[in-house]
């Protein structure tokens, strides 16, 4: 019997092979289905960071941009319209994401902006084909972080300028890993644990939380610079939806209702009319290839 291989996608421009197997599989997976789903609470959970991001990226008329783990697109949109005449181009290695992005993209009608599935340490990008490289928390998942970011630099022309946010490592002294430890905890009580694949992501997304370990990784870059910023990341309305979607994201847990209102308390010193917030540190850092 002939078997056929399925089709290329016009959108799959991945490798043959990708030395990031375990993250694809989790982003195409349940996680990056939930992320696609709950993008609207995803970004605005990390909507705090835009003006930093913009303002550091300096992006301009006619500026080539790189979106690094563009998820949804969001941060990509925002790209291609301070970039008026140039474009943005959103690169991830989700499809469901990407589905997403090219939903909304086409929803709101921006011309200049297009999205590559691939894994931006191997991606075959144009030499020289940006001016601006960005990424809101996408740059963490990378298998070797300096082969990545080495691929990200030949992709910027020369004096081509990376900006990138990652979180700071977790502490009792900080409100969201407080909260979220406290958290952990009640339902680790009952049992009712994150999926393997959840803790592999969230353990992956601290990678570049030491700043020794980001400045080694851009090795091929100069003007590095890594400043600390206390943001605010939304989590719901309120406590009851705040847990909602935090149980969300560990959908085959039985969690009785005593638990719920354990966790909305420890929630709710964080409300107010602006929902539920916590203060949360993250590193700006900013790069450009050299001349």
């Amino acid at each position: 019997m002939t078997t056929h291989a399925r089709p290329k996608s016009r959108y799959d421009t991945r490798p043959a092979s990708l030395p990031n197997a375990r993250q694809e599989a989790i982003w195409n997976g349940p996680v990056g289905r939930h992320w696609a789903e709950q993008q609207d609470r995803y970004d605005a959970m990390s909507g705090d960071l835009n003006d930093h991001l913009f303002a550091a990226a300096a992006i301009g008329d006619g500026d080539r941009v790189l979106d690094i783990g563009c998820g949804a697109g969001t941060v990509t949109r925002i790209a291609a319209r301070l970039a008026g005449g140039g474009r943005a181009v959103g690169v991830d290695i989700s499809e469901p994401l990407l589905a997403r992005a090219r939903a909304r993209t086409a929803a709101e009608g921006v011309p200049n902006v297009s999205y590559e599935r691939g894994d931006a340490q191997t991606h075959p990008f144009p030499a020289g084909g940006y001016d601006v490289a960005i990424s809101r928390g996408g740059v963490m998942f990378f298998a070797d972080h300096a082969a990545a970011f080495g691929n990200i630099a030949r992709a910027l022309r020369p004096g081509g300028r990376l900006v990138f946010a990652c979180p700071q490592p977790a502490s009792p002294d900080i409100e969201e890993s407080r909260a979220l430890g406290t958290l952990a905890s009640l339902l680790g009580a009952q049992g009712a644990t994150a999926s393997p694949e959840s803790a592999d992501a969230r353990a992956a997304m601290a990678s570049l939380s030491d700043p020794r370990t980001i400045r080694a990784a851009l090795a091929a870059y100069t003007d590095v610079d890594v400043t600390a910023l206390t943001i605010e990341t939304y989590w719901g309305k309120d406590p009851a939806d705040a847990v909602g979607f935090l149980l969300s994201r560990t959908p085959d847990a039985a969690v009785p209702r005593v638990t719920r209102k354990a966790m909305e308390d420890v929630l709710s010193p964080y409300a107010g009319g602006r929902g539920v917030r916590m203060k949360a540190r993250v590193w700006l850092v900013t790069a450009a290839r050299p001349s």
